[in-house]
């Protein structure tokens, strides 16, 4: 009885320790004012970019859309992404690219490397 006991304790503290560590992000402090949680919003990503792998989630204040959104870092295929959903509507506000220093335009408008578009 003692054992089943001790089982039964170690299966309660590993669960709520998972449950503690997939509800912390940053900005949890707006979480208040959230009208979808962050579950939510991990599911309506996972359905924007099938595949993709959850790096990083936070929820900001951000302009666009209601002003709150959780925002996440995803590692697909071919790369990154940063997708944005509205903590409030739920709406995809962000879906793009991070290229990690690849193509990206310097400081002046220039391309750093990577293909030229038409006004090169």
């Amino acid at each position: 009885m003692k054992q089943t006991t001790k089982l039964a304790l170690a299966a309660s503290a590993l669960s709520l320790a998972g449950i503690g560590a997939a509800a912390a992000f940053d900005g949890q402090q707006y979480a208040k004012d959230a009208k979808i949680t962050l579950e939510q919003a991990r599911a309506t990503v996972l359905q924007t970019v099938p595949g993709a792998t959850i790096v990083d989630q936070e929820l900001e204040h951000e302009r666009g859309g209601s002003g709150l959104r959780y925002s996440f870092d995803l590692k697909v295929a071919d790369g990154g992404r940063e997708v944005g959903v509205d903590a409030v509507t739920g709406k995809v506000l962000e879906n793009s690219a991070e290229h990690g220093g690849q193509g990206e335009r310097d400081s002046h408008g220039e391309h750093d490397g990577g293909e030229h578009d038409a006004r090169d």
